[in-house]
């Protein structure tokens, strides 16, 4: 029985369809991106994230996406959990823990009555419509989130206390302090 889901929202850019490292794309639709590989499709559950690869190659695929890549400011990231908590309060959602990095976030909820990839398009734009309102987001209609979400079903207390773990520790790996958003609640 699921008991809750570790979800991965990447900003747009951050992980491309043709990562060296793997990714879950089955194709590379921009003619522009493709001159950098093929899909890198992967079917592992477990991250590659830590992988070694070209750090310049992927920098450089990188400048031929539509739009900048998005990287978060310590202002866009609180103007995000202020969209995440309106979300959580709509939805009814238990949020057991929550890293919201430059390039990418990382959630621990628990299981919920409602479709986890609801939940996820929940999430993302209550989030998005809180950087607007703030004026924390330009206007011209350009991404914020990459398609889709990373996300992987908890069926065990002890998943779910390691998914915790490592939610919470995540920002250090970036060199970051931890976080401590108020509408994370601790697992009962």
């Amino acid at each position: 029985m699921i008991l809750a889901y570790h979800i991965i929202l990447s900003a747009y850019g951050f992980w491309l369809p043709n990562d060296p490292r793997g990714s879950w794309s089955d194709f590379v639709a921009s003619w522009e991106l493709l001159r950098y590989g093929k899909a890198t499709k992967v079917d592992t559950a477990r991250s590659v994230a830590g992988a070694r690869h070209d750090h310049r190659l992927r920098k450089e695929a990188k400048s031929a996406l539509k739009y900048p890549a998005v990287s978060f400011s310590g202002r866009q990231a609180r103007a995000i959990a202020r969209g995440f908590d309106r979300a959580r309060q709509e939805g009814g959602y238990e949020v057991l823990a929550c890293a919201i990095l430059p390039e990418h976030t990382h959630m621990v909820i628990a299981r919920h009555p409602r479709n986890i990839g609801c939940m996820v398009g929940h999430f993302k734009g209550r989030a998005t419509q809180r950087l607007a309102e703030e004026r924390l987001w330009p206007a011209d209609a350009r991404p914020v989130w990459a398609e889709g979400n990373w996300k992987v079903f908890l069926d065990s207390e002890a998943d779910v206390a390691r998914a915790i773990h490592y939610v919470e520790g995540n920002p250090e790996k970036e060199g970051k302090p931890r976080q401590r958003w108020w509408f994370v609640v601790p697992r009962q």
